[in-house]
């Protein structure tokens, strides 16, 4: 059995998205989320994060997702921590590639907000 699922490190850079996401992760899901706009900020926030799951954008100016997966890895606090991309980009190729970084699964865009949390739940709980 995995440890509980708490605390989301979450990296979005479109506004919106990163928003209504939040929004239906805590109300929802009743989840912690550390939301940030950029791999930077994400990078920045890991250390004191404290994060169950790392969950990232694929497409994101400057450093995308799994850029930013790659300095997370070297960064003590979430070297482990499993993650999850999110993108519309999910053809058989692109998210065997996203698994090959170590995601857990690849949860595509445009997501259901009432579907989020009982969906990354199912991910979490299939890691056992």
């Amino acid at each position: 059995m995995p440890p509980s699922l708490c605390r989301i490190l979450f990296v979005e850079d479109e506004p919106d998205i990163r928003a209504v996401a939040q929004m239906a992760l805590e109300a929802v899901g009743g989840f912690a989320v550390i939301a940030c706009a950029s791999g930077q900020e994400a990078l920045s926030a890991a250390p004191h994060a404290r994060a169950d799951l790392l969950l990232l954008d694929v497409m994101m100016p400057g450093m995308d997702g799994p850029s930013t997966l790659k300095a997370l890895r070297e960064l003590p606090a979430t070297a482990n921590t499993p993650v999850i991309f999110m993108t519309a980009k999910v053809q058989a190729a692109e998210v065997a590639l996203y698994k090959g970084l170590g995601a857990l699964e690849v949860i595509a865009k445009p997501f259901d907000p009432m579907e989020l949390s009982a969906q990354i739940r199912r991910i979490w709980a299939a890691q056992a």
